[in-house]
């Protein structure tokens, strides 16, 4: 079974992080709580509030200072991305001076691209998914000698682990965590933190119902490839789960929920209308698990994260209109 940060690793990337992300805030909101029926307690993880919008910022961080000690001759990385994981990069790079090409496929936010490029990277558009765009990155990696910078990795999770040991420092009762997965360093970052710390909570899974491949791979116990079809969830929009990723996940079988892209929708709705909070698409889909949970959350305090908040404004203002 792969191994997970240690406490230690998951602090010293913390410390690692601070001067560039500050921790982010966890908050009860009273409109949200009033909305959500059964838990006594919900509380937002506001990994919106980072530099870069989303929680990815921190892996990057992590992942980059590593190199840059480890492999101080590689001067150019190379990923593929939806958008989150590619600022990350661009983000830390700035910091690292490594040269970036981000790989997104057709058709990817415009203003995910916009930022990504604001922040040095060399953008290529190309494949038809994130999968395709993955094995475009792949062959750019050969062509140019670059370091081929993945999208899961142990050091990727220990740097997102970190909004984790937050929370649950912060909120030591809780109950349950709800996370939303696209390639899973989020939740496996969770995993991290909880089992470092020895924290009881219970964490969820949250998938969605139009992208189910991790879903499918872990009732089925092998990994299993599924289209996806979500069309507002694009941080959760995988075709092929990681394998490590899975290992992970599958040695410790969360309870999965599924959303609807119109369960998201509600929830993003909801997100601004009580808290004035712009969520994307994945980082609404928590908060819209725990509304579909239902009674299964009865008298419980419970966490969702608000993983990001990076939506083209045209795409919000059509969620907003309903």
């Amino acid at each position: 079974m792969t191994t997970l940060p240690s406490l230690d690793e998951l602090t010293s990337a913390a410390r690692l992080i601070a001067p560039h992300v500050p921790p982010t805030p966890q908050y009860r909101w009273p409109l949200i709580e009033a909305r959500v029926r059964g838990p006594r307690a919900v509380w937002l993880k506001h990994e919106n509030h980072t530099p870069a919008g989303a929680f990815k910022v921190r892996g990057g961080l992590v992942y980059l200072d590593a190199l840059r000690r480890e492999r101080p001759e590689i001067d150019g990385v190379v990923s593929a991305t939806r958008g989150n994981h590619g600022q990350s990069i661009g983000f830390a790079a700035r910091r690292t001076g490594h040269r970036v090409v981000i790989v997104v496929p057709h058709g990817n936010s415009r203003e995910k691209n916009a930022a990504m490029r604001a922040l040095g990277a060399e953008l290529i558009e190309d494949g038809q998914d994130f999968a395709e765009s993955c094995d475009i990155a792949d062959r750019i990696a050969v062509e140019r000698g670059y370091h081929r910078l993945p999208s899961f990795d142990v050091r990727l999770v220990a740097g997102v682990g970190t909004y984790a040991l937050e929370l649950l420092r912060a909120v030591p009762d809780l109950d349950r965590l709800y996370v939303p997965i696209g390639l899973g360093s989020g939740i496996c970052g969770c995993y991290a933190a909880k089992e470092a710390l020895g924290h009881g909570v219970e964490i969820v899974a949250v998938v969605s119902a139009h992208a189910t491949a991790m879903a499918q791979s872990l009732v089925d116990g092998r990994i299993i490839e599924s289209p996806s079809s979500t069309r507002i969830a694009d941080g959760m929009a995988t075709r092929r789960p990681d394998p490590t990723a899975f290992a992970i996940l599958a040695a410790r079988q969360p309870h999965v929920v599924a959303v609807t892209d119109d369960e998201v929708e509600h929830a993003m709705r909801a997100l601004f209308h009580d808290t004035h909070n712009v969520a994307e698409g994945a980082g609404a889909a928590a908060l819209a698990a725990i509304i579909a949970d239902g009674a299964r959350t009865q008298g419980m305090s419970c966490a969702a994260i608000v993983c990001g908040g990076n939506v083209d404004s045209e795409v919000f203002a059509r969620v907003l209109r309903g």
